[in-house]
């Protein structure tokens, strides 16, 4: 008996176990009988076809789709008649659809991801289509008598509804910021020109959502994408900080004197003598922090020798910049700009990418600039070892 228990278990469990490979999709749909139904995997941003099903005469279909993580799936008939599931291996995923597009009114129940995705995508819709009835109104008064008065009060109430679409999403994000949802509600276009989420304040979200997925799906493509996405929003939005700065810059001294880790002020002035490598990072950013890891082999190489690094942080975090000198053990000279919302030592160097650098000689005289990689390994060579 006791044999026959285990075994039963045995059976359940292995059958337990194939269900977490794949998700299933069962549908109903009116009024397509006969059609072909298609589900895409998102890779990312690009639809990959995974699998197609006819929709039998009592309008059923369904698939077995293979999954080995939470993604994102688009299933429908067309490229404009479809909707959004976020589905993870071992849902049962059921669906009914009733409107004329598949998108206009379905209910779908076994995927929590789904079920949300599902409320965000409606909120839009409904958005989309109180802003189109009020252009088409706005058009028509635009060729009426009184529109001078009316045309402002209309404009107004568009962007009413463009406001609170806008806080639909937030409210959205802060409460899903641990699903993969959130990157939806992050992207979200009221059309094809024009982000729910526009606003240069709204890279918060950006970074919220970021770092919240990055420890819940490290190994996401889409999330991986996301911070991809995140460091470059980063980037460029130092460089409208440099170029915005620039027209009210008056400093013309090349000789940055800004506070290090321990809150010490140190001049690069001060390290005349030396051949030194001024350069500008952010932690946030792949590239400096694979350039760092090189500077820590040339440091070790030609310190004693008279060679310095005298290093200038972006990032708006102080506390982020002092735990990454630390936990990636940067012996050089750490500084930071006293107010990177106006980083007026990278607009005198007029820093336009990141990582940057410039070397200066003994005498304080640049010599080289934006060495990267072999370019600096060489030229470091041929300083040190003549």
């Amino acid at each position: 008996m006791k044999r026959i228990i285990f075994l039963l278990i045995l059976v359940i469990t292995i059958s337990g176990c194939k269900n977490k490979d794949s998700f299933y999709v069962d549908g109903v749909i009116k009024g397509k009988t006969g059609k072909t139904i298609f589900i895409n995997r998102l890779d990312i941003d690009t639809p990959v076809l995974l699998d197609s099903s006819k929709v039998s005469k009592n309008g059923k279909f369904s698939f077995r789709i293979k999954a080995s993580e939470a993604d994102f799936y688009l299933l429908g008939f067309s490229t404009t008649d479809f909707i959004t599931l976020l589905a993870e291996p071992g849902e049962k995923i059921k669906l009914g659809f009733e409107g004329k597009n598949i998108f206009e009114k379905y209910s779908v129940t076994g995927s929590i991801g789904s079920q949300k995705l599902q409320v965000l995508d409606q909120a839009l819709n409904n958005t989309k289509s109180k802003l189109d009835s009020l252009s088409k109104v706005y058009s028509k008064a635009s060729t009426e008598p009184g529109f001078d008065a009316k045309g402002p009060a209309l404009a107004a109430e568009f962007n009413k509804l463009l406001m609170a679409q806008r806080k639909n999403n937030i409210g959205f994000i802060l409460e899903n910021m641990n699903s993969l949802v959130s990157i939806k509600a992050l992207y979200q276009r009221i059309n094809p020109e024009t982000y729910v989420l526009y606003d240069p304040h709204d890279l918060q979200y950006l970074k919220i959502v970021t770092d919240s997925l990055t420890r819940h799906y490290p190994n996401s493509k889409q999330v991986q994408a996301l911070a991809r996405d995140f460091e470059k929003e980063m980037n460029q939005m130092y460089l409208n900080q440099i170029n915005n700065a620039t027209q009210g810059a008056t400093e013309v001294r090349l000789d940055p004197d800004l506070k290090d880790v321990t809150g010490k002020r140190v001049a690069l002035s001060s390290l005349k003598g030396k051949y030194v490598l001024l350069t500008f990072w952010s932690f946030r950013s792949k590239d400096c922090i694979a350039e760092n890891l090189q500077f820590k082999e040339f440091y070790r190489m030609y310190n004693n020798k008279g060679f310095e690094i005298y290093q200038i942080n972006l990032d708006q975090n102080e506390s982020d910049w002092k735990s990454a000198v630390k936990f990636d053990e940067l012996d050089w000279i750490s500084t930071r700009e006293d107010d990177p919302l106006n980083p007026k030592n990278a607009i005198l160097f007029n820093v336009k990418n990141l990582p940057a650098n410039f070397l200066f000689d003994k005498s304080g005289e640049i010599i080289g600039s934006n060495l990267h990689g072999k370019s600096l390994q060489l030229k470091l060579e041929q300083i040190f070892n003549k």
